[in-house]
């Protein structure tokens, strides 16, 4: 997605330019360097963590941690076949990478962004639907597979034009990476066009007003229902979920925001591409909206203490960080406390009672949603 579009126009207005107009002096290329390399270093190993946390511990293999898990994939695939491919080509303006490559350096990037922002949709969704409707079926892990095949197969399709049209263009002093449009004054940016409203309007929208009435319902005056502590950490678990995938929703509407702005005001304004400091301006779009692919295993370590629990594992040979017996409980399976059959803990959250003449139907149905929705 990323350097489609700016690819096209340099294929189709920079074709008779024998000279490389994107040389950069070698301090600012250093400069770019390490921001862009920060980027990849920490969105390749904080989303690995990340998938090693949820694939590891059968605590963490809920619904909404595999839609995270997929979140987790796409980022990790843009960051480590992407993001350094980009800034090499935006910041020198040559392709080094052969016409295979090309293709897959246009298409891939739409995909995965797709299927991130469509994953945050779908925790979105499910989120309602376990708050607002707690009795209707949940998704199953089967279920949410197929949910996730979905999303991929949409994605294909969506930037399968990027593919099939990329190509690459020898000159005299240069390569080429950039997709031939057949209409190429009108289909590059009638193509943003309905990117920018499949990946990014459309998905906002869904997830502003599912969130928007979720948090209304989580954070209103009155709060339904009984007042017992386990209904109110149950109540306080969720506002904690629901509070982290805003913030991830957010961070990534914020990252992507000023790159749509970038290429629909540079397709109305072609004039634009040829202002002097338009390659700082794509360099800074562009890693602003890279580095979405690095915020979110933060953002979970810092609003998840089971995530958090994970990373003090990954990082426990470090001197500051210290494991506690709670990190460790916080990973494993959950157990019924034996000291009640009716009240759960913290760290075990998961087991009803098998009597069930013990807690009441409506409690076993409260209990039954807690492992969803505490701490994700």
């Amino acid at each position: 997605k990323n350097r489609r579009m700016a690819s096209g126009r340099d294929g189709s207005n920079s074709t008779t330019n024998l000279t490389n107009q994107f040389v950069q002096p070698a301090w600012r290329v250093a400069l770019w360097s390490v921001a862009y390399s920060t980027v990849l270093a920490v969105a390749v190993f904080g989303n690995l963590i990340v998938i090693w946390i949820i694939l590891a511990h059968k605590r963490m293999r809920t619904v909404t941690n595999y839609f995270l898990l997929n979140l987790a994939f796409a980022d990790v695939s843009m960051a480590a076949f992407n993001t350094l491919i980009n800034f090499i080509y935006a910041t020198h303006g040559e392709w080094y990478f052969g016409e295979v490559y090309c293709r897959f350096h246009n298409f891939f990037p739409v995909t995965a962004v797709f299927a991130s922002i469509y994953s945050m949709t779908a925790i979105a969704i499910d989120r309602y639907m376990a708050i607002i409707h707690p009795l209707k079926h949940r998704l199953s892990a089967k279920a949410t597979m197929g949910v996730i095949v979905c999303i991929w197969s949409l994605a294909v399709v969506l930037a399968f034009p990027l593919c099939y049209f990329s190509t690459t263009r020898t000159l005299p002093r240069r390569t080429l990476c950039y997709v031939s449009w057949p209409r190429t004054a009108d289909d590059p940016f009638m193509y943003h066009i309905i990117v920018t409203v499949l990946v990014y309007l459309l998905p906002l929208v869904v997830m502003g007003i599912t969130y928007t009435i979720v948090g209304v319902t989580l954070w209103g005056s009155e709060i339904p229902g009984d007042s017992s502590d386990n209904y109110l950490g149950q109540l306080q678990a969720k506002r904690k979920v629901v509070k982290m995938m805003i913030i991830v929703v957010v961070t990534f509407a914020l990252c992507w925001l000023p790159y749509h702005v970038y290429f629909i005001v540079t397709g109305l304004n072609k004039r634009l591409s040829k202002w002097k400091y338009i390659q700082q301006v794509y360099l800074s779009v562009l890693w602003l909206a890279m580095s979405s692919t690095m915020y979110n295993p933060i953002i979970y370590c810092c609003l998840n203490s089971r995530f958090r629990a994970g990373f003090k594992k990954v990082f426990r040979w470090c001197p500051f960080v210290r494991v506690s017996s709670y990190d460790e409980l916080e990973l494993q399976n959950t157990r019924l406390r034996p000291s009640s059959m009716c009240t759960l803990s913290r760290a075990n959250t998961s087991l009803l009672s098998k009597d069930k003449s013990t807690c009441s139907r409506g409690n076993r149905s409260k209990l039954n949603s807690q492992q969803d929705n505490k701490d994700s």
